[in-house]
């Protein structure tokens, strides 16, 4: 399998990498993306000399910067043919202060959420490509709203808000993205959105308060947290399954509870078409790219 994971140099990201790149006799290629080129040569190296594996690449990236998005859709559009699996996990956390991003939005929405808009779109006729049936899988959690009077946060802004908007947002999406593709003949691409069922311990602890960073370390003793490599091991099957599980998959929430993944109920706010189509036109006006807009509009073409 040839895997792109987007915040692949911490956290979640790299350990699904890690995992990824040493199962199956180091067999998968796999694709990091992040903002920071010495982080990226680090997790290569890291990585390579854990697992063995010598096909693991960088594309450097800010999902700050829509230009950055842009210029990352080229470079793996030179470089790869196809693409059997895109892992959309990137965000960002605590923050003591919203930031806007030089596209002027707010940096919570465009990183978590707008950025991997534009690249999941852009890279989709890669995954139509695979041999293997490309897959998108989504790190997502439960909850959240859309400020539709206010989408990027300047009177509501918190980091939860901001992540928790980012979060239902990409759930509207990847549903939409499953009825597209179930309407075009012959589409085997899935669409599955995954909520881990503990909170992985990453480098988040290491920008947040120390009154949150104490508590935090408690809980991390009664066993609340687990590894990123405990979390690359329950994933690792959303990756490497067969087609037919993958597609049984496509268009659900889900969760691993008691070794098996098993389904969460959505909230009606994310199945709400008329939502999830407003989103998405939305989106389109804010990534200003014409590709995209392009490449939206042959998708829903083809989908009828």
């Amino acid at each position: 399998m040839k895997i792109l994971v987007t915040g692949s140099t911490n956290g979640m990201g790299k350990g699904v990498a890690k995992v990824l790149a040493g199962i199956d006799n180091q067999n998968h290629e796999i694709i990091l993306l992040g903002r920071s080129k010495e982080l990226g040569e680090a997790t290569i190296r890291e990585l390579e000399s854990s697992t063995m594996n010598k096909k693991i690449s960088f594309i450097l990236c800010d999902l700050a910067r829509l230009g950055d998005v842009r210029n990352a859709i080229s470079e793996i559009k030179s470089k790869h043919k196809y693409l059997d699996c895109l892992f959309i996990n990137a965000g960002l956390g605590y923050a003591a202060n919203r930031v806007e991003t030089e596209d002027g939005m707010d940096s919570h929405f465009q990183v978590n959420y707008l950025s991997q808009f534009m690249l999941t779109l852009n890279l989709l006729s890669l995954l139509e490509k695979s041999e293997n049936w490309g897959r998108v899988i989504f790190n997502v959690t439960r909850g959240g709203k859309i400020f539709w009077d206010d989408i990027q946060m300047n009177k509501n802004w918190s980091f939860e808000n901001g992540i928790h908007q980012a979060m239902v947002a990409k759930r509207m999406f990847f549903v939409k993205l499953h009825d597209l593709y179930r309407g075009l003949e012959g589409s085997k691409v899935s669409f599955i959105g995954f909520e881990i069922s503990k909170t992985v311990w990453s480098n988040q602890i290491n920008i947040i308060p120390v009154s949150m960073k104490t508590m935090a370390t408690i809980m991390k003793f009664f066993g609340t947290f687990i590894s990123i490599e405990k979390c690359g091991m329950i994933m690792a099957p959303l990756f490497t399954e067969n087609q037919e599980e993958s597609l049984k998959k496509s268009g659900k929430f889900v969760t691993w509870k008691k070794n098996e993944f098993i389904g969460i109920n959505e909230e009606e706010t994310a199945l709400d078409r008329e939502m999830q189509e407003k989103l998405w036109k939305i989106s389109l006006e804010l990534c200003k790219d014409e590709t995209t807009t392009k490449t939206s509009d042959s998708l829903q073409s083809r989908a009828g």
